[in-house]
């Protein structure tokens, strides 16, 4: 990737987040069943276009889930994720498609993917190869850790738009290094909350990146497998890591029998003590993930005009594709 000046913007791409989204927000138009879905193609070629129109970013990547659930978290905390396993992917994939095209780890431990679902990936990733949309994925690790890498790699360089419906990822919220979230939890990707320290301090009451990632292992998250501590909350959490500095001082706070910390909120505590062992490291987005350089500039000519063209044909998606090259400013 060559290095840009500091007025640039990275766009990072939380793909499957969205590509989810898409699908559940996005109406099938199908008027046949036997044609292939295409409703999360277009929702999420859709909102390519409307992000990179609205936020003008100078580099793009769609980064991506080579591992779901990676075996590194399940070993430290076996519940990560667990209620998403299936035994085998919902839908079958060809064989001609590379296994981080689609979100599933292997055959035989996958996640649940709707049927209808599960065929499109593929087709978003032929779409963002024709297109010259990069796309990153790295072995053993999730789209998080990919957007951390890059937003560590590069924060500071330029400014860092993350585009995600994860809370997680506001971990990665740093003011100094121009890094922000734009969260698509409830406006979607044309009215996001635009995440910056001032917001974490206003909706959680934390001050920072760090800060967050403390709160929310000690909140949990059941949609992650994460149990968090018995009777702590978003609001109890964020007091206690105030009044601790962190939560590695909370700890040595209750290690150290601290009277103000008693009743059930210290028996709950204590009972956490194995998860909080080990919940951080689960949490915490990796920012050194073997991520490969790649020059990450928008594209200003289609990459793969043959490929597009059969993607524009097979899947009726030509209006979606020409969005995303209007915004491009492609002709």
């Amino acid at each position: 990737m060559t290095s840009p000046d500091s007025s640039g913007r990275l766009m990072l791409l939380d793909s499957a987040s969205l590509y989810f989204r898409a699908f559940f927000g996005v109406p099938d138009q199908r008027s046949d069943p036997s044609q292939p879905p295409t409703n999360a193609i277009r929702g999420f070629l859709d909102m390519i276009a409307s992000l990179v129109t609205t936020h003008q970013p100078t580099h793009l990547a769609a980064c991506w889930d080579n591992d779901w659930r990676p075996q590194w978290r399940v070993d430290l905390l076996p519940s990560y994720k667990a209620h998403r396993v299936t035994e085998a992917p919902s839908a079958p994939v060809p064989s001609s498609v590379p296994d981080q095209a689609h979100p599933a780890s292997d055959d035989t431990i996958a996640e649940e993917v709707p049927d209808d679902l599960a065929p499109q990936v593929p087709v978003i990733v032929d779409a963002l190869a024709a297109l010259g949309i990069a796309r990153l994925g790295a072995d053993g690790f999730e789209a998080d850790d990919v957007i951390g890498t890059l937003a560590t790699r590069w924060g500071g360089t330029m400014k860092v738009d993350i585009v995600t419906g994860d809370r997680d990822l506001l971990q990665l919220v740093d003011d100094a290094r121009g890094v922000r979230v734009l969260y698509t939890g409830k406006g979607g990707v044309r009215d996001p909350d635009l995440a910056t320290q001032d917001y974490l301090r206003e909706r959680y009451a934390v001050e920072n990146g760090d800060a967050y990632l403390d709160m929310s292992v000690l909140r949990g998250d059941t949609s992650d497998g994460l149990p968090g501590v018995k009777g702590i909350g978003d609001k109890t959490a964020a007091q206690l890591i105030s009044e601790y500095g962190s939560l590695a001082g909370l700890r040595a706070a209750v290690d150290s029998g601290a009277p103000a910390i008693k009743g059930a909120r210290r028996v709950n505590l204590e009972a956490a003590t194995a998860y909080l062992d080990v919940a951080p490291t689960v949490v915490r987005v990796t920012r050194d993930a073997p991520v490969a350089e790649m020059d990450l500039t928008l594209p200003t000519e289609v990459a793969d005009p043959v490929l597009m063209s059969k993607v524009a044909s097979e899947f009726g998606v030509t209006s979606s594709l020409n969005r995303v090259l209007s915004a491009l400013r492609i002709e």
